[in-house]
């Protein structure tokens, strides 16, 4: 697998979140979290704990992505303008905002599905 990613790479293909096919299905499932301080985001905003923002390892800032969450079956679509999570095992983490808006800001983290939106 670190064979093809580094291929992949080599080759100018944008590999996102570590897993290979996802450029190709534009949808992850996985398990999400979210954060509620910061002062600063990756891409230079101030970070809006109440905005419909998240933090993704790869994908470019601006891309928007709808979150569904897979227990209640809540979504909500996001601009990326962060990076993380940098907890192994998640792929997204959520402002506070974007949390509530799915459900899953009392129990910290839910199985979502990631479908990239642009």
């Amino acid at each position: 697998m670190k064979m093809r990613i580094a291929a992949a790479v080599a080759a100018g293909v944008m590999v996102l979140a570590g897993f290979a096919g996802f450029a190709e299905a534009k949808t992850l499932t996985g398990m999400a979290s979210y954060y509620k301080s910061g002062k600063v985001t990756a891409n230079g905003e101030r970070y809006n704990p109440h905005g419909l923002t998240a933090a993704h390892k790869t994908l470019p800032f601006g891309t928007k992505v709808r979150v569904t969450n897979l227990k209640t079956g809540r979504s909500v679509v996001v601009r990326i303008n962060d990076r993380g999570p940098f907890i192994r095992g998640r792929i997204i983490d959520l402002s506070l905002g974007a949390a509530r808006a799915v459900g899953l800001h009392k129990s910290g983290v839910a199985r979502v599905k990631v479908a990239v939106l642009n």
